[in-house]
């Protein structure tokens, strides 16, 4: 049995690792967006329900055949999901090659047939992950008969752990250290190793085996005292439904404490996981005690589920301790409190209905964990896109909630749960008043700025607030820029520089629309993308004008990822400016820097052209890798720092960049590209404004020599995000 539980440890680590792995890969080739998120984890969790089921189906029939054919069975699975740690990444790029640039595609075909790749790829391997349940359960049954009653449990403890272990060694070692590529191939390796061991334990098992037939398991004390409950398998879609879209709501609801880092989406998820392990433990000790399965009745277990899952509305209330929110460690201790409850209660009620549901039977195990997988690939989807852009994190959450209310006081003929029949009027009423004080006395993060508009999509939670100089713009409660002269400097500087008068820019990342703006100044068509629907419709809220602007027949606004949509435009632009989110190690950011992007963006500067990309003041490291980055991918690399504040502009192109004064570049300037220029200062001409930003030119090998050894930043090796351990060794010297 130790076996077991070592096998299903690394199998639970492996299965995180490559969720990471491929969903990073499939962004990378078809596009940061939701729906594009939304379909890898669907696709993900939709292989598991089906494994699971047909996994099960497969091993009723071969109930019979002996303990080792199973653990060889259950070896054999193994090896063929390592062999996803080698060749799904590579099949992913394929896709992209293949269908990922098709431009003629308008959005849906392009998610149609991304989707139908995508799925291709994974699906047979989700398919291999979801079966390793009911093929070791049927092994478990035939090797040990007496422990095979709650033999789910016993697995699904092992998964869980082993996937918290994945979630924290991938985020904080892993990829930091060996890139996504290495860390995949590592999780192959792992599996390879679980085929080996459980191959030559096959090998050692004695073929004389006492086997239980599939419909009637070997009678057992415990086995007596489980019941298929009635309530089993709707219970569990619900709760599968309920925790995934749950979790999409907490991750807009504790980001604003945490960072939208790499490492805050993984300490949420390691909470999530490490608060489920120890659920499932505390019921497989409880079901061990004397006397058979001493544990509560489900219902009870509901209501309390119900009760601590609006505990996120109380941890996430910005008042809580106030002048902590900068903390990370405090925001850990935010959502431990805010999910750790309910995740922990899920954590002892999904095995224990499986393992009553089941019997220790293989195959309706199979099928009870497939409802739960199939509750998990709707919950995203109906929080994602329905519930949150219309409803908001709060209502959305005490929506979710309802379900799990009804259930607790729900009780269906025939239950033969041995429990007072007696509906638990008190529990439930003691639990509404918590429910509807909690709903009374708590307050959203949106609260924390009066009077601001808030806007939400299926994207992001966007917040404008402030007034003059003092605006904000918050995505899912992180600032994404200021008003700034930066931002203009950043359109006006590569305009001012082409050798002839631009007839097309291009702007990604849309923010406050200030570079946007300012480069409408210049008469030229002006392209702008932005991921977040939400973002652009508040421009006129950050510039007086911007509704005007934007009904320009010039002025042309796509909400798409900027590395997809530069991989299916046709077009070619004089002027590609990029100023990427804040902060510069934001997840995902890495791949509006990388040299593949860099790749993309040369494909589509016209002869001549300039790429500008702006770089907030980062630790060496990072400076380094981002300038490696540049200069692989551009002949012409040209340095300045930034005025009045920090960064660093870079101005790149194929073609030579002509070394004007700052005289030459204001003559250039069209007059209302001048005066916009000036409009919020800091000096008084156009010319000292140029000047200020040319005397702070510096060569690109300063940034680089400091660091010359640290790997290119790369969609496999984003230096930016993984930090940790670069960090902790430099506290440490």
């Amino acid at each position: 049995m130790i076996l077991f539980f070592c096998f299903f440890f690394l199998s639970g680590f492996c299965s995180l690792v490559y969720q990471v792995v491929w969903l990073r890969v499939a962004m990378a080739g078809f596009g940061v967006t939701t729906p594009l998120i939304s379909i890898v984890l669907s696709i993900f969790m939709a292989g598991l329900a089906f494994g699971s089921w047909a996994g099960g189906r497969v091993v009723k029939r071969l109930a019979r055949k002996p303990a080792r054919f199973f653990l060889g069975l259950y070896g054999g699975v193994e090896f063929f999901i390592g062999v996803s740690g080698v060749v799904v990444a590579p099949l992913l790029r394929l896709g992209h090659q293949l269908f990922g640039v098709q431009a003629a595609w308008d959005s849906s075909t392009y998610y149609l047939v991304s989707a139908g790749w995508i799925g291709l790829v994974l699906l047979p391997f989700c398919t291999l992950m979801g079966a390793t349940f009911p093929v070791a359960m049927a092994g478990i049954r035939a090797a040990f008969p007496n422990q095979s009653a709650r033999s789910f449990s016993y697995l699904y403890v092992a998964n869980v752990v082993g996937a918290t272990a994945g979630v924290v060694f991938s985020a904080f070692v892993f990829i930091e250290l060996m890139g996504f590529a290495r860390t995949q191939w590592t999780a192959a390796a792992l599996n390879a190793l679980i085929a080996i061991t459980a191959l030559a334990a096959s090998r050692r098992l004695s073929s004389a085996e006492n086997v239980a037939p599939a419909d009637e398991p070997a009678p057992t004390p415990a086995a007596a005292q489980l019941s298929g409950d009635a309530a089993a398998l709707p219970l569990l879609f619900t709760t599968g439904l309920a925790s995934l879209a749950m979790e999409v709501v907490w991750t807009r609801q504790f980001i604003p404490f945490l960072g939208p880092v790499v490492y805050s989406f993984a300490a949420m998820l390691a909470v999530y996981l490490a608060a489920t392990a120890l659920g499932s433990r505390r019921y497989r000790s409880a079901a061990q005690r004397p006397g058979g399965l001493a544990v509560p009745t489900w219902n009870r277990l509901v209501l309390l589920a119900g009760a601590v899952a609006l505990l996120p509305l109380l941890a996430a209330d910005p008042r809580a301790v106030p002048g902590h929110h900068a903390s990370v460690a405090f925001g850990v201790l935010r959502v431990a409190v805010g999910i750790g409850p309910f995740c922990a209660v899920l954590g002892y009620l999904t095995p224990m209905l499986v393992d009553r549901w089941s019997r220790g039977d293989p195959n309706r195990a199979g099928r009870a964990y497939a409802v739960n997988a199939i509750g998990c690939i709707a919950g995203p989807l109906l929080a994602g896109f329905l519930l949150l852009p219309n409803l908001g994190e709060r209502w959305t959450l005490i929506l979710l909630t309802l379900p799990l209310l009804a259930f607790g006081c729900w009780r269906p003929a025939g239950d033969s749960e041995a429990a007072p029949q007696r509906r638990p009027v008190r529990l439930v009423a003691l639990v509404l008043a918590m429910a509807l004080l909690l709903v009374a006395v708590t307050r959203d993060f949106a609260s924390v700025f009066p009077g601001a508009r808030v806007r939400r999509d299926y994207t992001a939670t966007v917040i404008a607030a402030g007034s003059g100089m003092a605006k904000q713009l918050l995505v899912n409660g992180m600032g994404m820029t200021v008003l700034t002269p930066i931002t203009k400097m950043m359109a006006h500087l590569p305009l001012a520089s082409l050798p002839e008068p631009p007839p097309r820019t291009l702007v990604l990342c849309f923010g406050m629309g200030t570079s946007f703006r300012s480069a409408l100044t210049w008469g030229n068509p002006v392209t702008v993308v932005e991921l977040v629907p939400s973002v652009p419709a508040l421009f006129s809220y950050f510039h007086s004008d911007g509704d005007a602007l934007l009904q320009l027949p010039r002025a042309t606004v796509v909400i798409d990822d900027a590395r997809r949509f530069l991989e299916r435009t046709r077009d070619t632009y004089d002027v590609v400016i990029i100023d990427p989110p804040p902060p510069i190690e934001a997840a995902g950011s890495s791949m509006l820097y990388s040299t593949e992007f860099y790749h993309v963006i040369a494909r589509r500067l016209a002869p001549g052209g300039i790429l500008q990309q702006w770089l907030p003041s980062p630790d060496p490291v990072v400076a380094s890798s981002f300038a490696q980055a540049l200069r692989r991918s551009f002949p012409v690399v040209r340095v300045f720092g930034s005025s009045p504040q920090f960064g660093f502009h870079f101005l790149v192109s194929f073609s030579p960049i002509q070394n004007r004064t700052a005289a030459e570049l204001a003559a250039r300037m069209p007059p209302a590209a001048a005066r916009d220029l000036l409009e919020w200062g800091p000096e008084s001409s156009v010319e000292a404004e140029f000047q200020a930003v040319l005397r702070n030119e510096l060569p690109v090998t300063q940034l680089i020599n400091p660091e010359p050894s640290v790997p290119v930043l790369t969609d496999d090796r984003p230096v930016n995000e993984y930090y940790f351990l670069r960090r902790i060794a430099h506290r440490l010297q």
